[in-house]
């Protein structure tokens, strides 16, 4: 696509992939007033020259005013960033669409992205920040029943706000009926399933978004954090390198890519990492790790020090695990109490975390899961199923 004042110019091609063949191509001359029709006239020839036959009539686009649509992709790309400041900046921008058009619902699912991912980077409180995900989330629906990704934002705040993996389930499977190929859906999906406890399943998930969108950095995280959990740490590293190299202030990037170096045995490499992270609250989580790996004992107990006095309510969940990392159990299940006094959003994911591997055979473990409804037993009774695209 090239743009030239209020004039843009879109070729569409159809390549034959196995052998390079050039089967199809059009230009669309067109002016940005009717964008919306743009896409629709794309859609249509896209479907003719692949003699699919639809269910129905070709998809038609969600329509705003060409300004709007604008703004709403800056504010995505935008907050795609993951910092303090990016996300300041993709709300401002979110909420000059709804100046625009206050009835666009992804615009309105874009504030609850938002909101629930400043929620868990400490920005906003827990309740605040979850009670304000889902009110822009219930508004999205409110003008668009059928707009699927609002109900996989119900099912995150579900996840991580309410500690109700069932509820999250039904919003997922509710989204997933809605569109099934939605990328936004099926990466929030595969948090679902981490969460379960099934992150083979989870991760067949998040490859099969990444071949669809190569260059989504969200997606990609998604993809290197679940690799890291898994234990495959190499292809984590892999992860995280290209996320940088798409954006390379991304928020949590570099702190995700020192945990990996950490499990993986490389305790320079992490410090290396963790001193180039670009959010705060994850740079004071990671180092006192770094440190420990290094057998810098006082530097650890200084950067845990540090973390505690700033984030003891933002961040129990993830103080808990920096006891654990360091083999302090009683510590760790102490903080693990702070985080379900607190709300930590961290615990929808204690399941598959492995920094808390060395308490794991502690006979605590178990009841403690049990209490959160997260022991394996009481997973398996929670039905979800998810078929990667192909």
């Amino acid at each position: 696509m090239r743009k030239a004042g209020n004039s843009v110019r879109i070729t569409a091609q159809l390549i034959k992939a196995g052998t390079d063949t050039h089967l199809w191509s059009q230009t669309y001359d067109r002016k940005l007033d009717d964008i919306f029709a743009i896409q629709d006239e794309i859609a249509a020839d896209v479907v003719k020259q692949l003699k699919v036959t639809l269910l129905g009539a070709a998809p038609k686009a969600r329509t705003t005013d060409p300004e709007a649509y604008a703004l709403y992709l800056q504010a995505k790309q935008t907050g795609r960033q993951a910092t303090a400041e990016a996300f300041k900046q993709s709300d401002a921008l979110y909420r000059k669409v709804l100046a625009i058009d206050p009835r666009y619902a992804p615009a309105w699912d874009g504030l609850a992205t938002n909101f629930a991912n400043e929620t868990g980077q400490g920005l906003l409180p827990n309740k605040e920040g979850f009670a304000q995900s889902r009110e822009a989330a219930m508004k999205a629906l409110a003008t668009d029943p059928d707009y699927a990704p609002a109900d996989a934002s119900l099912g995150w705040i579900a996840m991580f706000g309410d500690n109700d993996l069932a509820g999250a389930a039904q919003h997922f499977k509710r989204a997933l009926a809605l569109d099934p190929a939605d990328l936004d859906v099926l990466r929030n999906s595969g948090a679902l399933l981490v969460s379960l406890g099934r992150l083979d399943e989870a991760l067949a998930l998040d490859e099969a978004v990444v071949r669809r969108d190569p260059v989504n950095v969200t997606a990609l995280s998604s993809l290197g954090y679940h690799q890291r959990m898994a234990g495959r740490f190499d292809a984590a590293i892999a992860s995280f390198r290209t996320v940088l190299s798409l954006a390379p202030g991304r928020g949590n990037a570099h702190a995700e890519l020192s945990v990996a170096l950490l499990l993986k045995g490389d305790a320079q490499g992490a410090l290396a990492e963790i001193e180039q992270e670009t959010s705060e609250v994850y740079k004071v989580i990671g180092l006192p790790m770094a440190y420990h790996a290094l057998g810098r004992k006082a530097d650890s107990d200084a950067a845990l020090a540090a973390l505690i006095a700033k984030y003891e309510k933002d961040a129990p969940y993830n103080i808990a695990y920096v006891y654990a990392f360091r083999g302090e159990a009683d510590k760790a299940f102490a903080w693990l109490d702070k985080a379900v006094e607190y709300g930590d959003p961290g615990l929808g994911e204690i399941v598959t975390q492995n920094l808390f591997d060395k308490i794991h055979g502690d006979p605590r473990w178990l009841p403690f899961l049990r209490k959160l409804g997260k022991a394996p037993e009481q997973l398996a009774k929670i039905e979800f199923k998810v078929t990667p695209p192909q």
